[in-house]
């Protein structure tokens, strides 16, 4: 097994028994909900702004082990980030997990993040770990209030 895909399994395993800013938030300044009905993963980010930077991002709901550590690390790598830098993660993120690009392109963007990248490995599973970041890009774009992978 290559190193990469052992950390991805590392990693998802981590995120997914023990995830990081796991709670509702008290007065978000922005929050979106997502839902994946393939596989019935239901998340809700919040976030807490100042200015155009993200102070604070928290996440609630229900998802397989994938969508859990995506959410989780999502939370941890996009705090001190401003808004137009997260919305250019998730592009990068989302082309990287549906194999578009490739991570060593973008490592330094990504940084931890790029563990994803095994996702592609499993097509069905690329909804799963792009959903909280569909719904961030929601939260933040002040698009639709619920999301959905399908």
């Amino acid at each position: 097994m290559s190193e990469l895909k052992e950390l991805y399994q590392q990693v998802i395993l981590d995120h997914s028994k023990r995830p990081r800013n796991f709670h509702e938030m008290d007065a978000p300044d922005h929050t979106a909900e997502g839902h994946n009905p393939l596989c019935g993963d239901r998340i809700t980010v919040f976030f807490r702004l100042d200015g155009d930077m993200i102070r604070e991002v928290s996440f609630t709901g229900s998802g397989c082990a994938i969508c859990t550590s995506s959410s989780s690390m999502m939370t941890e790598f996009l705090v001190g980030k401003t808004v137009a830098e997260a919305l250019a993660v998730f592009e990068k993120f989302r082309d990287v997990v549906m194999g578009k690009i490739e991570v060593f392109d973008v490592l330094d963007d990504l940084d931890k993040l790029a563990v994803f990248s095994g996702v592609r490995e499993f097509p069905i599973r690329v909804k799963c770990a792009t959903l909280p970041w569909h719904t961030v890009h929601a939260a933040l774009t002040e698009g639709q209030d619920v999301v959905s992978t399908e």
